[in-house]
């Protein structure tokens, strides 16, 4: 079992996790004609969307309360239902996500009671589905917001059904914070091949995979799963879930619908794919398509080819539990030297990871970690490009924000393909470290300077 270290220094260094509403407003910007309002001050809303700006480089459709200082010490709950109503006419979406920030939180906030104090004073806007999520971001990460908006959406949207496998050829999938829109379509391939048809809660890719929209800037996300795909999740024939962190919403998933579900903490590795593959094989009695096969042929000849780079690589990572996990797991597996470990919340599952020890901490505890150990690359994200460069070594970005990095947002991670180029570009990374070593010349090679001593000695030999 991992022990797990909490730091307990009086400040943040260089901060490595992410606000919960920002992890909620992620989540929704999967789902189909949406919208985020944070129920909070400009400020904090106008932070999260520079850096989803800055990720994605897409507009981003997000709303705020803007509660000032009177509201925050008298009472916000007209801001709300002001802001619903104003964001709803101006906008029409079909979905409302309606999250706290810290501020809110601190100042009392009871979302579920402005929510019906909405509808009695708005009837008209009854066909709008509100989804209230709890995030103060006092607590938690990114992934933990994240996690919370997904069991919002099941608890508000997925009715209490007991007709599994009514819909025998669709298949949910709850998807993990740590899949980037190009991890969803690669998943979604992968099911579309067994003839299964994905009900993706949430879908980035079809949302977020950097597509030029005709239509243009639209105030509600577009594209990602619809409202009535949610609906009918309960007729699905299974759940599979990628990611621990959504063990819960699976939980209440299964609760309500009695759907069966399968588990996986990641998608990175022989051993992580094949289970996810077999559990294909289960749902829809077909055959593993020959691509997948070839697919995993390739990846095991890559871990031919970089086992003799990898295998004396020592790396650190630094980003939140469930991308740790899979990371850890699928490089322990290749043999790579995980030496250094951080995670930016506390959660049950960095208890069962591989590594010896994990730090609950920041950024400046990756550095030192790092540096202790000699570490070769760091994996982390945009924010610890200061530390790789102080400690003179390459990082490798991964996770949110990855602001100073083109393409990263839709990188493909899981699957063979995935975890193949992930293995190349740590080895690329490792062999563009090596430095140079002089050659040893024998003081009886013919071109070796004729010092005194060597002269003095080719005499005696003669």
């Amino acid at each position: 079992m991992t022990t797990v270290y909490v730091s307990h220094k009086p400040l943040v260094v260089n901060p490595l996790k992410v606000s919960q509403p920002m992890g909620a407003t992620l989540a929704l910007l999967g789902l189909d004609q949406s919208l985020a309002l944070q129920h909070g001050a400009q400020g904090c809303t106008a932070f999260g969307k520079v850096f989803f700006t800055r990720h994605f480089r897409e507009p981003i459709p997000l709303q705020t309360t803007a509660m000032d200082q009177v509201a925050t010490v008298m009472g916000a709950d007209h801001n709300v239902v002001e802001a619903l109503s104003t964001v709803i006419t101006s906008n029409h979406p079909e979905i409302v996500g309606l999250m706290t920030t810290g501020l809110s939180e601190t100042q009392g906030t009871d979302i579920l009671r402005t929510v019906k104090e909405f509808r009695a004073a708005c009837p008209e806007l009854a066909d709008v589905t509100i989804v209230p999520i709890s995030t103060p971001d006092t607590q938690g990460s990114l992934e933990s917001g994240y996690a919370r908006a997904v069991e919002a959406i099941i608890s508000t949207m997925v009715p209490e059904t007991r007709v599994p496998g009514f819909r025998s050829r669709h298949v949910n999938v709850l998807l993990s914070s740590m899949l980037t829109p190009g991890d969803v379509n690669a998943l979604r391939e992968w099911i579309e091949a067994f003839g299964l048809t994905a009900i993706m809660l949430p879908d980035l890719g079809s949302s977020l995979d950097g597509n030029l929209d005709e239509s243009g800037y639209s105030t509600v996300s577009g594209g990602g799963v619809s409202r009535n795909e949610i609906v009918a999740m309960g007729k699905s024939a299974a759940t599979l879930v990628v990611g621990s962190s959504l063990y819960p919403a699976a939980d209440l998933l299964k609760e309500r619908t009695g759907v069966k579900d399968f588990r996986f903490h990641g998608l990175m590795g022989v051993n992580a794919c094949d289970e996810f593959i077999q559990a294909l094989v289960d749902i829809s009695g077909r055959q593993v398509p020959a691509n997948i096969e070839r697919q995993r042929l390739q990846l095991l000849d890559a871990m031919v080819d970089t086992h003799f780079v990898l295998g004396t690589a020592r790396i650190a990572i630094a980003t939140d539990p469930d991308p740790l996990g899979m990371l850890s797991r699928f490089l322990i597996e290749v043999g790579v030297n995980v030496v250094a470990a951080v995670a930016s919340a506390k959660t049950e599952s960095l208890e069962s990871l591989l590594l010896e020890n994990v730090t609950v901490g920041d950024l400046e505890d990756l550095e030192d970690a790092a540096r202790e150990e000699d570490v070769h690359i760091l994996i982390s994200n945009s924010h610890a490009e200061q530390s790789a460069q102080r400690l003179g070594i390459p990082l490798m970005r991964v996770g949110f924000p990855q602001y100073d990095w083109y393409g990263g947002y839709s990188r493909q991670w899981i699957g063979y393909s995935g975890s193949r180029q992930a293995l190349f570009d740590m080895a690329n990374f490792c062999v563009g470290q090596r430095r140079e070593i002089t050659p040893f010349r024998s003081l009886y090679w013919e071109g070796a300077s004729r010092s005194t001593e060597t002269v003095g000695l080719r005499a005696a030999l003669n």
